[in-house]
């Protein structure tokens, strides 16, 4: 929440202090055939639900702190796709199973997410927009105790997105952003074997604050 805080200050500051900066440089800003490029640190924040068979329990997934890269098309003035890229690692648990509290291990996720958006002011130095789409996320790189967990797979999976964001026009072609994504991610983790099967909702929210170029 600290980033947030940070982010969201820095950008009212910008807006607040040097509005007069963005006027005088501003070439037309967001338009038809504009492509822009960010990178951002963002903020993964899982919220899971699960069912584990048959031990029961919940299953936690912990936040996860990463760079991030995506680019955004516009159709229109207003309309434009955008795509992300990022990996996340998130450490695994079961807790209060029947067993007690199980370490399951590590995993990576690498969930691209392709958004269509409508931007509200394309042409102002504070342009707020919003969006919806899909992501499709693969399970990578899982890495396990050794302990209780001898081998852990975790279920690919489409999820729908939804997004709200704000671009600030630093100067010229530069923008500040901050973003704000929720997916729909469920998966089904299979452990030793399948011999405990987890179904598990872990719904990421992502929140994100970096710099845009725009071309």
């Amino acid at each position: 929440m600290k980033l947030v805080s940070f982010a969201v200050g820095g950008l009212l500051a910008l807006g607040l202090a040097q509005p007069a900066l963005a006027q005088e440089a501003d070439d037309g800003g967001k338009t038809a055939g504009s492509l822009m490029v960010r990178a951002r640190v963002i903020g993964v924040l899982p919220d899971t639900t699960s069912s584990i068979t048959p031990i029961g329990g919940q299953v936690d997934a912990t936040n996860s702190i990463e760079p991030e890269v995506d680019g955004t098309y516009f159709f229109t003035d207003n309309w434009a796709a955008e795509l992300i890229a990022a990996t996340t690692r998130h450490h695994v648990t079961a807790n209060a199973t029947a067993a007690g509290n199980i370490d399951v291990g590590q995993v990576r996720l690498l969930p691209p997410t392709l958004t269509l958006q409508y931007h509200f002011l394309p042409h102002d130095a504070f342009s707020p927009y919003l969006g919806a789409g899909v992501n499709y996320t693969w399970f990578f790189d899982p890495t396990v105790s050794h302990v209780v967990v001898q081998h852990v797979s975790y279920e690919n999976n489409f999820g729908a997105a939804l997004q709200a964001g704000v671009d600030y026009e630093i100067t010229g072609r530069w923008y500040a952003n901050l973003d704000v994504k929720h997916l729909f991610l469920s998966t089904t983790a299979r452990i030793n074997g399948g011999a405990v099967r987890a179904a598990v909702n872990l719904d990421p929210t992502m929140v994100g604050a970096g710099l845009g170029y725009r071309f």
